[in-house]
């Protein structure tokens, strides 16, 4: 998708047209041909491919002049392309402030909001914004139900970075079930990748929290935990240099014996928004030389599970050229920018809370490389390709699951929809793909 196909075509009025008369004869004076003293969605993905270009080339005269031009369009409180510029703007401040150092821009959008701690009346909120989470929720919840009829007991190894918020749903479903409600086991790690959303409560509270759910509920319940024994440190107080490390040590007890699986229940892998975080490259692991993302699903698929849930953004971020993720990431993260015009005022603290945690994941894209860079994004297709070559077979979702989706679309904006797609059930916005869903099972499934 190209930016000037975006949603919103505003233009945006330098504050200081000025500028475009003062830029030497460069290649910068080329891409602002025909911008006429404003910018669009178009003019802007130029200038941070340019600025992109120019610090992979070491160029820190042009990033600054570039970076100076962005600095007049960037606002915090401004319209999407603002808003969204500003968190570009930010992270190649963030890359040049090591790779290339130059005098100090005074950032008209420099981020005062400081990352914090969510209750879980909070986090609650945060995932009813927008269906980004919601989606995968409602699809994965679908599927599992339906791999489960019969069931009475039910093991759900839970791999998320919503602090298991996708679970009451469920608990209320198999409360309500026809022959009742199975003994529910969901077991999590103790670790997570070191990202936004971050909670105010341990998940060892979160459990607690989930079985009084369930016990209101009526639904037998247990909870567990996956300790890392590498470290007791807190997930918002890890490095990202120790991230694959912590991964590492996580997956090295990721056997029967430590889950305690049993032999009568239907065993349930859920993965949301988490295989992007585990490393495909060699450079970014510590002891492998193989890809981490695929030792994992190796490990899955030994466990033999009734079914393997895999929900994340629809958007290839991995690769190893800056202006290639610029480009794939200024016209993939504009959707979240757009739909929140949509439902919050633009002066709305919990729209530029929101905002800043995906600041943050930009940021972690585009200034970071090596250990560093976690957010490491493959797009629905490619990961279907990998699940295949795992030896994963896909389940189609069925009707059922497809009227739920819409029903949770209706209470959105109206610019949410579905679309299936291969192996794959879709989120868009406005037509462009969003977040994908998918479930398997390995193709040596035996159901004990």
């Amino acid at each position: 998708m190209n930016a000037d196909l975006r949603g919103n075509p505003t233009q945006i009025s330098i504050q200081n047209p000025s500028l475009f008369n003062s830029i030497p004869e460069t290649s910068l004076a080329g891409a602002l041909k025909g911008c006429l003293g404003s910018l669009d969605g178009a003019c802007i993905e130029k200038l941070l491919l340019h600025c992109a270009s120019a610090l992979e080339s070491k160029d820190a005269t042009l990033a600054q002049q570039v970076m100076w031009v962005l600095n007049n369009v960037a606002s915090l409180v401004g319209d999407p392309n603002q808003r969204l510029t500003s968190w570009f703007l930010s992270a190649l401040i963030s890359r040049a402030s090591r790779d290339c150092p130059m005098p100090e821009i005074s950032f008209n959008g420099r981020n005062s909001i400081q990352r914090r701690l969510m209750t879980v009346t909070e986090l609650a909120g945060y995932v009813d914004l927008i269906p980004w989470h919601r989606f995968g929720f409602c699809v994965s919840n679908s599927a599992i139900l339906k791999a489960i009829e019969g069931y009475s007991r039910v093991h759900i190894i839970d791999f998320s970075i919503t602090y298991c918020m996708q679970w009451p749903t469920l608990v209320d479903a198999l409360a309500k079930r026809h022959e009742g409600p199975p003994l529910l086991r969901i077991t999590v790690p103790s670790y997570r990748p070191p990202v936004p959303p971050l909670l105010n409560v341990s998940t060892e509270e979160v459990g607690m929290r989930l079985a009084n759910f369930a016990k209101f509920k009526n639904v037998p319940f247990e909870f567990n935990v996956i300790v890392d024994s590498s470290s007791n440190t807190p997930c918002e107080m890890i490095s990202k240099e120790s991230h694959s490390f912590h991964l590492e040590s996580l997956l090295s007890q990721f056997n029967p014996s430590m889950l305690k699986l049993r032999d009568d229940e239907a065993l349930v892998m859920n993965c949301q928004n988490w295989l992007r975080y585990l490393p495909d490259e060699a450079e970014c692991s510590t002891i492998r030389e193989t890809s981490l993302r695929d030792a994992f699903l190796d490990l899955v698929k030994d466990l033999n599970p009734r079914i393997v849930v895999v929900v994340d953004e629809d958007a290839d971020l991995g690769t190893a050229s800056l202006t290639s993720r610029m480009a794939t990431c200024f016209n993939y993260l504009w959707i979240p920018f757009d739909a929140l015009e949509t439902s919050l005022p633009k002066d709305s603290s919990q729209r530029m809370e929101y905002e800043a945690d995906i600041g943050y994941k930009i940021e972690n894209i585009i200034g970071f490389e090596g250990f560093q860079r976690i957010e490491r994004l493959e797009s629905g297709s490619k990961l279907s390709q990998r699940m295949m070559k795992a030896g994963f077979l896909s389940i189609p979702f069925d009707e059922e699951t497809l009227g739920e989706v819409r029903s949770l679309l209706d209470e959105h904006a109206s610019g949410w929809g579905m679309k299936k797609e291969d192996e794959m059930l879709v989120l868009t916005w406005k037509g462009h793909n969003s977040v994908y869903a998918t479930a398997w099972v390995p193709n040596s499934f035996e159901d004990n």
